[in-house]
């Protein structure tokens, strides 16, 4: 399978992003970029690897990042929007993965707050994390499946994983999904950032909401203190947040959490 075409991705992406690098082989993209933005790296730096030993997605669960067989990336943003704000990005992520997938023929959907599914299956992860600093930063990082990745275990919610190659898709050339979903990416980041991190000041929520197949599920949401919330998943704010309404008609605002489809669409 060819290797990722820095040469391209950089002359593609030159206008839109300060440094594109692409590495054979690293732990974690993430790591290797919260270490480069203590550093000084500038804003909107883009490193991606053919292969991660140790990459690592929400509760510091492992993701499988063969060798050769998805895009394995990460972004770092200095986008001077409210700390609060920062979380927003993740579901700004997701829309960027399912325009990439719906630019090769692959109909995707948004599961909050970091998933992109299709046919019942996971073909993309998000990892959003805040760099401390004034004004803080943002690492986000992408993994999307292109080519079949082999037998691997059921994330959360035993949702199996799957790939754009196995869902049908036109182009499976990872430097080309590579611009598109950077492409994407760049278009909608400078919404949200102009927009302060607002989701609805950038047009982006009725987007995402449209997109999201979390909305109206009967869910149970593991929450970060590791108790659980189970009811109705009602709707997502303009912060990204997930409003679910509980027996009682109590409304709850979650703003992180791991969510299972109780019953999957």
């Amino acid at each position: 399978m060819p290797e990722i075409d820095a040469a391209r991705l950089s002359a593609a992406l030159k206008d839109r992003y300060a440094k594109i690098d692409v590495v054979e082989r690293t732990g974690s993209t993430n790591a290797d970029l919260r270490k480069a933005v203590d550093q000084g790296a500038a804003d909107r730096t883009v490193l991606l690897a053919e292969e991660q030993t140790a990459g690592v997605g929400r509760r510091a669960r492992t993701w499988s990042s063969p060798k050769g067989a998805g895009l394995y990336l990460s972004v770092a943003l200095r986008p001077g929007v409210p700390f609060t704000a920062l979380g927003s990005l993740s579901l700004v992520a997701g829309l960027a993965v399912r325009a990439a997938a719906a630019g090769v023929g692959v109909d995707a959907v948004l599961k909050w707050p970091n998933d992109v599914l299709s046919g019942g299956a996971k073909c993309a992860g998000i990892l959003a994390e805040a760099v401390a600093g004034d004004p803080p930063s943002l690492v986000l990082g992408i993994g999307l499946n292109v080519l079949p990745l082999g037998d691997v275990q059921p994330g959360p919610g035993g949702l199996p994983a799957t790939s754009l190659a196995e869902l049908g898709a036109t182009n499976t050339d990872r430097t080309d999904v590579a611009i598109a979903l950077l492409t994407e990416l760049d278009e909608r980041e400078k919404r949200w950032r102009l927009a302060g991190g607002d989701l609805t000041e950038a047009g982006l929520l009725g987007d995402y909401r449209a997109h999201c197949a979390t909305l109206g599920q009967d869910v149970e949401v593991q929450l970060p203190d590791g108790t659980s919330l189970t009811g109705r998943a009602a709707d997502i704010d303009a912060a990204g947040q997930l409003q679910v309404d509980t027996t009682g008609g109590r409304r709850h605002t979650v703003f992180a959490g791991d969510v299972v489809h109780v019953r999957p669409a």
